[in-house]
């Protein structure tokens, strides 16, 4: 599927007529996209477009390749020596130096990346799992207390955005009193752009003093649990070796920083917008309600791909290729449009059919495998189950009105979403 060519054989080709790169395009909703989608993944599979606006600086880059059909979303994931991460995940030009502060091993190729990550996966053994399991259920159990207490209000602020925040800093075991600044810190990382988070500062600013808000609270966490160990993650991840090697607290701090922007933002976005499509199909809802257990697991696979909250990931070139015709430099940008991956007719029966019961459901909304695979999701799916088996049998009354969407080309976002109980 690749060969090899020089950069002096490779003339760019003209800019797509639909263009991914606006800000107009990632303005208008999801339905609205997808029939532009459609064009690209039927036509021009992997297209040429401008530089993506709305960046914090201008990308070094005189273009990005689109990457549309689920079959490429693949098959680049798994070829991480043709198209890498470690120079960066998204459409902002972040320094080096900054990546792997931010993003921890997502942003790391090879040995260095696997050595990092099993490092620390290590600490999830059964008995971590188990405890993580019960909180997540308790969890779930008390914000659906609270739900049903009330007559209306922000379903995203009670139910959405409590549940993966509160899951990850109990996990970790930073303190109650601190989790509310935290979460912030959380969303400037992701919503820089937004006014609301943004709150008059530059982006830059929000970025770096989320950034730094982030990791100070895990280094002072990772220091405390040296010093005076307990039962919780951060405990278990300072002391973790492997080989005689052990986390520094750069290394602590930048996967603290990926667990709260990762692990907030998919389980979040994903609750929201599937209360509105159980909503909008009660019939897929009624499953659930007849047989929560037989269905939930096939159920989880469906809200993720109907959701897709990441809608893009970046990878770069290190070599010449080809695909699908077109000739693609070192160094060129590749955006993985996996919105449009995960409505790709080659892929999926119906793809526009809300189906719970959606059996195969290869999805690439934890990424299209490969290295690089989702290693936070077995707790994304364990929120969600806790999460939807408290709703749908505890509060069958719950209606949701319009939601305020995001503007994002990263994720597919819900910024508020009014509910009722009856």
């Amino acid at each position: 599927m690749t060969t090899e060519t020089t950069q002096s054989q490779v003339d760019r080709p003209a800019f797509d007529p639909i263009s991914i790169s606006t800000l107009e395009f990632w303005s208008k909703t999801p339905d609205e996209r997808e029939p532009l989608f459609k064009i690209l993944r039927d036509e021009r599979p992997v297209s040429w477009h401008p530089p993506i606006e709305g960046t914090m600086m201008p990308p070094p880059v005189d273009g990005v390749w689109a990457i549309t059909r689920h079959a490429d979303i693949e098959y680049v994931s798994k070829h991480p020596e043709v198209f890498c991460s470690g120079q960066g995940t998204q459409v902002e030009a972040i320094p080096v130096e900054l990546l792997e502060l931010a993003e921890s091993f997502l942003s790391m190729d090879g040995e260095k990346h696997s050595s990092l990550r099993r490092l620390i996966s290590s600490v999830f053994t059964p008995r971590r799992l188990q405890i993580i399991r019960d909180q997540v259920n308790n969890q779930a159990r008390q914000i659906v207390d609270d739900l049903v207490k009330t007559k209306e209000g922000d379903f995203v602020e009670q139910v959405s955005k409590r549940l993966p925040m509160w899951t990850i800093y109990e996990m970790m075991g930073l303190a109650p009193e601190l989790r509310d600044e935290v979460t912030r810190y959380a969303d400037g990382m992701v919503s820089w752009a937004d006014p609301e988070i943004a709150a008059g500062r530059e982006p830059m600013e929000v970025i770096g003093q989320s950034l730094f808000g982030l990791r100070t609270a895990a280094i002072e966490l990772a220091d405390q649990r040296r010093a005076k160990p307990t039962d919780d993650l951060m405990s278990q991840l300072v002391q973790a070796e492997i080989d005689g090697r052990r986390l520094t607290n750069d290394e602590l701090g930048a996967f603290f920083v990926l667990l709260s922007v990762a692990g907030n933002d998919t389980t979040r976005n994903t609750t929201s917008l599937n209360t509105i499509a159980l909503q909008q199909f009660p019939e897929q809802r009624q499953l659930l309600v007849d047989d929560f257990d037989g269905h939930i697991h096939t159920a989880i696979e469906e809200f993720v791909r109907w959701a897709t909250p990441v809608m893009t990931f970046r990878r770069t070139l290190t070599q010449d290729t080809v695909l699908h015709g077109q000739q693609l430099r070192k160094g060129d940008w590749v955006l993985l449009m996996y919105s449009s991956g995960n409505r790709d007719e080659r892929a999926f029966s119906d793809p526009y059919a809300y189906d719970l019961r959606r059996k195969p459901n290869p999805h690439v909304a934890f990424g299209g495998g490969g290295p690089h695979y989702c290693m936070g999701a077995f707790l994304a799916k364990m929120q969600l189950e806790a999460m939807f088996r408290e709703l749908i049998f505890r509060a069958p009354t719950l209606r949701v009105g319009e939601p305020t969407l995001l503007r994002s080309n990263f994720m597919h976002a819900v910024k508020s979403l009014p509910y009722t109980l009856d």
